[in-house]
């Protein structure tokens, strides 16, 4: 299973590359997890947000593969500890289709997106910027991974306290 992430921008920082090819390269078993990148429309002065999300919206949407289960990220979605995470994870392995898990641009995601998607994820209640999301996303399904597999990686929030 391919867990896609699908994201609105291609020119980043080298340590947003970095922190993605980090975790990826942890997974085995026959979970990847890949980078897609579409290209940012460009923006003048007295551009239409709306047009622009849209815009973003299909192009995140024709790069995702065929018959995957979407997630799109937004903040008003559901948020999830570590082992819920793990559990979700956990249900698309079983499920056996490939994830595409997707970001939109700096004014999110257009309803399109939202309309298409089959669950909406929140990784913390704060705005994130874009390049960091990439990066605690890539991680957080590392960490539901190793979790699933018994890993040392994770170990657990009770660990020094009741």
């Amino acid at each position: 299973m391919r867990l896609i992430m699908t994201a609105v921008g291609r020119r980043l920082p080298d340590w947003v590359n970095q922190g993605v090819a980090t975790y990826a390269g942890r997974f085995g078993g026959g979970v990847t997890l890949e980078l897609t990148e579409v290209e940012a429309p460009r923006r003048g002065r007295n551009v239409d947000i709306a047009g622009i999300a849209r815009t973003e919206g299909k192009l995140l949407l024709q790069a995702i593969p065929r018959g995957s289960r979407l997630v799109a990220l937004d903040e008003r979605g559901t948020q999830h500890d570590s082992d819920s995470a793990a559990a979700r994870l956990e249900a698309w392995m079983a499920d056996g289709r490939d994830v595409a898990l997707l970001i939109g641009g700096a004014d999110g995601l257009a309803g399109e997106v939202f309309d298409a998607a089959q669950e909406c994820w929140s990784l913390s209640a704060l705005t994130l910027a874009h390049p960091l999301v990439r990066v605690v996303l890539a991680e957080q399904l590392y960490r539901a991974y190793s979790i699933l597999k018994g890993l040392p990686y994770h170990r657990g929030a009770r660990m020094f306290g009741p």
